[in-house]
């Protein structure tokens, strides 16, 4: 990938005789340009491509990253007036500096501010657009991370692997990767020194990559390459070898979303993502519009499971009705269900439309909180859910407390739902963003299995008590890797719910697999000593990854 855009000089030559006027006028007119352009690719994006890049097309335009820049404009700022390609740099760097100190998932944050005061730069200097190069021939992406916006434009059809040297496995970038079925390494040292055109293996299992390999890794590249074009599409329902029931579901945003899924064979939805509904807007929705823009997921899934988790504002979503915005750690601050605390009523009004919504159509609604760490929030929750008529409550399993008090959890609502995203990061204390701590956010720690585990005994332990059903799903980046379901159903987990891709791989690994295997490949990781080893003493034992190129 093309280097990132040069720092303008401090010192470098501007036209001195341009008025102050002038330079606001070119730093404004090259914010329109980036979000003009930003929005043109969004019109022929995909719908996640297009979220994201509407998203960067909006903070081009942020008032505060503008503000900022055009102040350095001033012969009165502190070291004398600025160009306006440096102005903007600085500012970038202030605002993204200061959300990196928020830490969390601010720091995520930071990024997408950094790469659209590149593009500015590049608008302003007449350089072209930093992005994802254009070749006539497939090609492996190297870059030291990429942004969001750079993210939703990778084609599969040219770009064949990726690799960075930043990043994290639960990072925007690799989760993205693992969406479009691209085999990712992240967080490797030395990527920014291969040379472009060198021929480079990248196993994305392994996390390993191999410059100027063999003819032996050029041959299993091929057969890799062969076995998984042979991956059969899935059937819609999900048995293990010994008849077992696991459902497999869909993590979805939009109805657009939903109408994938449904296609691939999703037996439902285990995952709808209310914030499509609430992001880039002064003002909460309407009931009415939240009414028609669920029912546009529920219509796609008539007679199946629908679970809507409601909104998870907060941390990197944060709502300007809604949030708090001067936290100093967001992502241990008000977000998720505490909102209802310093914001009570919109919660009750998204229950409400959920409900209506419910009534319009034929789909089985279930609803969950997100944040949730303790029983009395639980039933809090279960009975707001109640009031508004909604039958099946439950709450998303995302911080440890959660899982160690899953019993008396589950007491009050009827399932829980583990994120292992969140799960991951709060338990092993490590920010999912940052490259060096990517060994310890892995949903492959045992300790997280360990948490997933005691969540699964918890809800059987309420289900003897109250003699109702009290199932575990998984809803998180976890439940998309074939070997680490096999691992989840072993630990209790009842239904895994992935994006509509991970489907098919999921699939065909379980069916190969009786719960007396699972449940036997469980207590390996459990017994593991790192993450590394639980996850290669687990795929040594599933021959089925090998042979399917997973």
């Amino acid at each position: 990938m093309p280097a990132p855009i040069s720092e303008p000089a401090v010192d470098a030559p501007h036209d001195a005789e341009a008025s102050l006027e002038t330079n606001k006028a070119s730093i404004r007119t090259a914010s329109k340009a980036v979000q003009e352009e930003l929005r043109n690719r969004a019109e022929s994006a995909a719908e996640e491509s297009k979220e994201i890049l509407q998203a960067t097309a909006l903070m081009a335009g942020d008032p505060m990253l503008i503000k900022a820049a055009i102040k350095l404009l001033s012969p009165d700022a502190p070291g004398g007036p600025r160009s306006p390609e440096r102005a903007i740099w600085e500012a970038g760097q202030t605002v993204a500096n200061t959300l990196t100190a928020l830490g969390g998932y601010m720091a995520e944050r930071a990024t997408d501010v950094l790469d659209v005061r590149s593009r500015i730069v590049a608008a302003l200097q007449g350089l072209p657009v930093p992005g994802i190069p254009v070749s006539d021939v497939p090609y492996i992406l190297a870059a030291t991370d990429l942004a969001p916006a750079d993210t939703a434009t990778l084609d599969p059809a040219w770009i064949l692997a990726l690799i960075t040297s930043d990043g994290g496995p639960q990072s925007h970038t690799a989760i993205l990767a693992r969406m479009l079925g691209l085999p990712a390494v992240v967080a490797a040292a030395g990527v920014n020194g291969i040379a472009d055109g060198t021929e480079v293996y990248v196993d994305g299992a392994a996390g390993s990559i191999t410059t100027n390999p063999d003819d032996a890794l050029r041959a299993t590249a091929a057969t890799w390459a062969a076995q998984a074009s042979q991956i059969p599409a899935f059937s819609g329902e999900n048995f293990l070898s010994d008849g077992l029931h696991i459902p497999l579901l869909a993590n979805v945003g939009t109805g657009e979303d939903a109408l994938k899924a449904a296609a691939a064979g999703a037996e439902g939805v285990g995952l709808l993502r209310t914030e499509f509904c609430f992001l880039d807007r002064e003002s909460e929705p309407t009931v009415e519009e939240q009414i028609t823009a669920y029912g546009g997921v529920l219509a796609a899934f008539p007679g199946k499971k629908v679970v809507i988790r409601t909104l998870d504002a907060g941390a990197d979503k944060p709502l300007p009705f809604l949030t708090v915005a001067d936290e100093h750690n967001p992502a241990l601050g008000v977000r998720g269900y505490r909102t209802d605390t310093t914001s009570p009523g919109v919660l009750e009004r998204q229950l409400q439309a959920i409900a209506m919504a419910t009534a319009a159509h034929d789909a089985d609604v279930w609803v969950m909180a997100p944040m949730i760490s303790t029983a009395e929030e639980a039933a809090n929750f279960t009975a707001m859910a109640r009031a508004a008529g909604l039958a099946t409550a439950g709450v998303m399993v995302e911080v440890p407390s959660a899982a160690l008090t899953a019993s008396a959890i589950l007491g009050e609502a009827d399932f829980a739902s583990l994120g292992t995203n969140d799960l991951t990061q709060y338990t092993m204390a490590a920010d999912r963003q940052l490259g060096p701590l990517a060994t310890l956010n892995d949903p492959w720690q045992p300790a997280v299995l360990q948490l997933i585990k005691l969540t699964a005994d918890g809800a059987f332990q309420a289900q003897v008590t109250t003699g109702l059903p009290k199932p575990v799903g998984v809803c998180g980046e976890a439940a998309a890797d074939p070997a680490l379901a096999v691992v989840l159903v072993g630990l209790g987990v009842s239904t895994l719910s992935m994006s509509a891709r991970a489907l098919a791989p999921v699939a065909a690994v379980l069916t190969t697999v009786s719960l007396a295997d699972a449940q036997r490949l469980a207590a390996v990781a459990l017994h593991a000593k790192s993450a590394s080893a639980a996850r290669q003493a687990v795929r040594e034992q599933l021959p089925i990854l090998e042979q399917l190129g997973l």
